[in-house]
């Protein structure tokens, strides 16, 4: 697991109209095949029903890599990639393609936290305590073990 601290628990619940109105509806249009801003369906088996769970989440394309960052902090479909070791989809219409997805730790989380700040901050700017893409790296770093970060790798 990555950092241990109080920042495990880190988790900031969505409200009813982002469950309900804009996740039900960025994961319409991404199941009808249109990527909101680099949306996909995540698609994982949960850790104690062994069903699969779905969630809309950003996929970020850094330096040829593929990455998934919780703004949200460490949530349910974090936690079920862990218990997963890993093994996930991500859907876009009628595609589905598999992955591994490894946490990363430390200070190699920077540069995927700014990178996704620069995209989505307007989005999700407000999980992030003040840091933004022009945060320096100590900023980052600091808020880091709050959002956890995987690289995927297609299986």
């Amino acid at each position: 697991m990555s950092d241990v601290s109080d920042s495990v628990r880190h988790y900031r619940r969505p409200g009813w109209f982002t469950r309900n109105v804009m996740n039900r509806s960025v994961a319409l249009f991404t199941r009808l095949g249109v990527s909101v801003w680099g949306s996909r369906v995540l698609e994982v088996r949960g850790r104690s029903s062994g069903e699969i769970r779905r969630t809309p989440v950003n996929l970020l394309a850094l330096d040829g890599r593929q990455y998934l960052v919780s703004p949200r902090g460490h949530g349910q479909w974090v936690r079920n990639v862990r218990a997963a070791d890993g093994e996930l989809a991500l859907v876009l219409g009628r595609r589905r393609t598999a992955f591994r997805a490894v946490e990363l730790t430390g200070a190699e989380r920077i540069p995927v936290l700014r990178a996704y700040l620069e995209r989505w901050k307007a989005e999700v700017g407000v999980f992030f305590d003040g840091a933004g893409p022009e945060s320096s790296d100590e900023e980052l770093a600091r808020i880091a073990p709050r959002h956890p970060v995987f690289v995927l790798s297609p299986l």
